[in-house]
């Protein structure tokens, strides 16, 4: 049987719905399973090595190499499960090194100077369309600052989910994992409250927090754009993504002194291992150790 876009859309319906995968990781396996079709289309008698060796002439990243071994990986279990054909990668084992880079953050002041810029452009707006607009987008990158939650989660909060009260917010992050954030900064529970009670005044027929201009939930795609807007407004670093915000959210709770268990929590880590990266990212903590004892400093 041959690999088909039938049978890719078909593995993409049953991840939906079946694994409840964010919009992003379908969108990535869409683009990865795109890749292999046009390598198959090229190269009809071409093999998993073939794709691979492909890939690396075309200088893809190692990252991005792995990224869609992982997704031909779960793609031919599915269809091996299923019974409708053999899978290939048991015939390989792949062992990809490649660079291995640091988490991207934004300098603590450049994020001030990006909540800053949302609040002045908040200030400025008159119309009610503009006052909708930007009390939401100061809510939504607020909260993006202020607990470190991927865009995915940010998207999938529901009304029911949030206790301002007790400022809980219940997050469903990946794989169906919940967990708790707990809004420790007063002024992002101010912003959540100022959107709630705009929201309020609209005829929104679903729970979402965050709505488009249709009043329909917010895509990942929305948020990225609110983001890039105030980013370039703000004239800090171009190559920003949402995810930034992430990376510096935990980089500086572990400059600060918290506990890497705590923050893997905090940040819903399914391994330590990947909490750990944020480590070679805190320089301020290194400044510290080196200037109180490094022999070298009273020689």
């Amino acid at each position: 049987m041959e690999i088909t876009r039938q049978l890719t859309e078909e593995f993409l319906t049953c991840c939906k719905l079946s694994k409840n995968l964010c919009e992003k990781t379908l969108e990535s396996y869409r683009s990865d399973l795109n890749c292999y079709l046009l390598y198959l289309s090229q190269n009809p008698d071409g093999s998993i090595m073939g794709f691979v060796s492909n890939l690396s002439a075309a200088n893809r990243k190692c990252a991005t190499i792995k990224r869609r071994l992982a997704c031909l990986k779960v793609f031919y279990k599915y269809l091996y499960r299923n019974d409708r054909l053999a899978n290939p990668m048991l015939q390989y084992e792949f062992k990809l090194r490649g660079e291995r880079t640091l988490p991207r953050t934004i300098p603590v002041y450049g994020v001030k100077k990006l909540l800053d810029t949302v609040e002045r452009e908040r200030q400025t707006k008159a119309t009610s369309f503009g006052v909708f607009q930007t009390t939401r987008d100061m809510a939504l990158i607020d909260l993006l600052c202020s607990t470190g939650i991927r865009i995915g989660e940010a998207a999938a909060i529901e009304l029911e989910d949030i206790d301002l009260k007790s400022r809980i917010i219940l997050i469903h992050g990946k794989g169906k994992k919940e967990r708790l954030i707990y809004l420790s900064c007063k002024q992002t529970v101010d912003n959540l409250k100022s959107w709630l009670a705009l929201r309020k005044t609209y005829p929104i027929t679903h729970g979402r927090l965050f709505v488009n201009r249709l009043l329909s939930p917010l895509s990942l795609h929305a948020i990225e754009d609110i983001f890039g807007k105030y980013r370039d407004i703000a004239d800090i670093n171009p190559k920003a993504t949402p995810h930034y915000l992430r990376h510096t959210f935990a980089t500086n709770l572990l400059a600060n002194g918290a506990d890497l268990r705590a923050v893997q929590e905090i940040l819903g880590h399914s391994s330590i291992a990947i909490t750990e990266r944020y480590t070679e990212v805190t320089t301020v903590r290194k400044i510290k150790v080196l200037k109180r004892y490094n022999y070298r400093n009273n020689i």
